[in-house]
């Protein structure tokens, strides 16, 4: 199949999809963007769940399940990469800083002690916000090993913005 082939194959089913929505979003009077979000949430749910595709004339859910069970999905568990423990430590904020003569670093006026670092040492530092508690878990990477973590409110952080 040549690629303009593959392109349409893909764009057909959303351009299908978007205009059922604004055909239905029109019939039904809807103007509001969460009562268009319940629309889209509804027919992708139907589009995946209960219609037969037009090309594979397959439920596209019953198929990829298929294509699962028989191993040809590229879909894989994401795992974090070594030395990485968590995604925590891949979806985060980084800044580098290095420590002072009382192994700790300063990050926007915060004092933070950093244990196992030997004074005058980089460390990585890798924020990841929490929006429920208000708080930003700073994880402290030293030679390509966790060495540490602490929490600060992050509204203590006036530059870095979340």
């Amino acid at each position: 199949m040549n690629l303009s082939g593959a392109k349409g194959k893909i764009e057909r089913p959303y351009r299908w999809l978007q205009d059922r929505i604004v055909r239905t979003c029109a019939r039904e009077n809807i103007r509001k963007i969460e009562e268009v979000r319940e629309i889209l949430s509804c027919e992708v749910k139907r589009y995946n769940e209960k219609q037969v595709h037009s090309t594979t004339k397959e439920i596209p859910i019953i198929r990829f399940e298929r294509a699962i069970q028989e191993g040809k999905a590229l879909f894989r568990p994401f795992k974090a990469p070594y030395p990485y423990e968590s995604t925590k430590d891949i979806f985060c904020i980084k800044e580098e800083r290095t420590t002072n003569a009382y192994r700790r670093v300063s990050f926007e006026g915060i004092e933070l002690k950093i244990p196992g670092v030997n004074p005058h040492e980089k460390v990585e530092l890798r924020m990841v916000p929490d929006e429920k508690t208000e708080l930003t878990e700073i994880r402290f990477w030293y030679k390509g090993k966790l060495v540490g973590a602490q929490k600060v409110k992050s509204a203590e952080l006036k530059t870095v913005y979340f």
